[in-house]
């Protein structure tokens, strides 16, 4: 059962993730969480690297859709300036969202890797639609009232999956 927690891949940030490597893997699309992977959950608009990010995926022909749990006005303010698509109120980890983003890019599921800070929703959620995960360090500590009690679970499981040397993760 944790099994299904246990990302592809991890990575310390998404500045990481080159659109080189990911077509040198097949992939042509991203499906990114929002809040604490591409910018902190309590920052409206991306910074310059993350700006930068955004170009260099689509100077790499690499698709990207923003999906998140949080509202349409949260999601939209980050997006809309970014001309990029996104879902909003995700329902992560269900993967009704997963599979809506993808056919949205017109790829398959196995042409699209799932980016996100937390086991519990992006990559629980990305592992049960059948996409590669790609697991990020939060870009902050402090969490939004909702994600707290996920974090707890999810510090038990990425503790079990170091000892069992299934995962090395830093804190």
């Amino acid at each position: 059962m944790l099994k299904r927690f246990l990302p592809d891949q991890y990575v310390r940030s998404i500045f990481e993730i080159t659109p080189e490597h990911l077509k040198d893997k097949g992939v042509k699309g991203v499906i990114t969480d929002l809040d604490n992977t591409l910018v902190a959950w309590n920052q409206a608009h991306a910074t310059p690297m993350v700006l930068d990010w955004f170009k260099r995926m689509e100077e790499g022909g690499i698709e990207v859709t923003i999906i998140s749990n949080n509202k349409k006005d949260r999601v939209a303010l980050f997006s809309e300036p970014l001309n990029r698509p996104f879902v909003y109120r995700a329902k992560k980890p269900l993967k009704k969202a997963f599979i809506k983003a993808t056919r949205a890019m017109g790829l398959k599921r196995s042409e699209v890797v799932v980016i996100g800070d937390q086991l519990m929703t992006d990559v629980f959620g990305g592992n049960r639609g059948g996409f590669h995960t790609i697991l990020v360090v939060p870009i902050v500590a402090t969490d939004d009232k909702a994600t707290k009690f996920n974090r707890q679970l999810e510090r038990r499981i990425l503790n079990y999956f170091k000892r069992k040397g299934l995962i090395e993760w830093d804190d």
